[in-house]
C-alpha cells in the first residue's frame, strides 16, 4: 500500500520592512534543506531590498524554486489545495501583519497567509518594528489567536556572535525551527559549559 511523502514546500513572503536579508538567508536555508520555495514578494519589499542590499531583483528571485508576483491571486499558494508546510514573512511589516490580523488578503502575500491559516498549517511573521504602539500589540495578538507564531528576530547573544550575519543566521534558524527544521547553522544551548570561550580584546 503507498503511502503519501510528507510535503516539502515552503511560502516564503518578503515585505517592505527593514531586514530583507532575513528572506534572503531563509531562501538560502531551504535550498540547502532541499525543500521547494515559494516566493512573493511586495512591491514595498523590493524598494526595501534595493535600499538595503546589493542582491539585483533577479538575484533575489533566482534563490527560489517559484515566483509570484504580489497581485496575482490566481496563483497556486492562493488556494488551500495547494499543499505546503505552511509560510514564513520574513520581514513581516506592519502593514502585512495588519492586513492577516484583519483578514484582509488585497495582497498575496496577505492572502497566502490567510490560506495557511485556514488550512491550520504554520505560519511565522518575523515581524520588524519598535517602539509599538497599541495597534501593533493588538493586531500581533489577534494573529496569534488564530494561530500564527509572531517571531521577532531578536537578537541572541548568549552565542557570542562574531558578525551581523551570525545575528541573522541565528534568528532565521530559530524561525525555521518552528516548523521542525533543523538547519544546522548555529550552536544549541547546551548549558554554560558549552559557550565558546572567546576573551576580550582590549582596545
Amino acid at each position: 500500500m503507498a503511502t503519501s511523502q510528507p510535503v516539502r514546500r515552503m511560502v516564503v513572503g518578503i515585505t517592505g520592512a527593514s531586514g530583507t536579508v532575513y528572506g534572503i538567508r531563509v531562501l538560502e536555508a531551504l535550498r540547502a534543506m532541499k525543500i521547494e520555495s515559494h516566493l512573493v514578494i511586495s512591491k514595498a519589499g523590493d524598494q526595501t531590498r534595493a535600499l538595503e542590499t546589493d542582491v539585483s531583483a533577479a538575484e533575489l528571485r533566482a534563490l527560489a524554486d517559484h515566483v509570484y508576483a504580489p497581485g496575482d491571486i490566481a496563483a497556486a499558494i492562493s488556494s488551500g489545495s495547494f499543499h505546503t508546510m505552511g509560510m514564513i514573512v520574513a520581514p513581516c511589516s506592519v502593514r502585512t501583519l495588519s492586513e492577516i490580523a484583519t483578514g484582509v488578503t488585497s495582497s498575496l502575500v496577505a492572502r497566502a497567509a490567510d490560506v495557511c491559516l485556514k488550512e491550520r498549517r504554520r505560519v511565522v511573521l518575523m515581524f520588524r518594528e519598535t517602539p509599538l504602539h497599541a495597534g501593533h500589540i493588538k493586531s500581533m495578538l489577534a494573529v496569534t489567536e488564530m494561530g500564527a507564531i509572531v517571531a521577532v528576530p531578536v537578537p541572541a547573544f548568549y552565542a557570542r556572535p562574531r558578525s551581523v550575519d551570525d545575528i541573522v543566521t541565528h534568528s532565521v534558524a530559530r524561525a525555521l525551527d518552528l516548523f521542525g527544521l533543523d538547519t544546522k547553522t548555529f550552536p544549541r544551548w547546551t548549558g554554560p559549559s558549552g559557550l565558546p570561550s572567546r576573551r576580550r580584546t582590549a582596545k
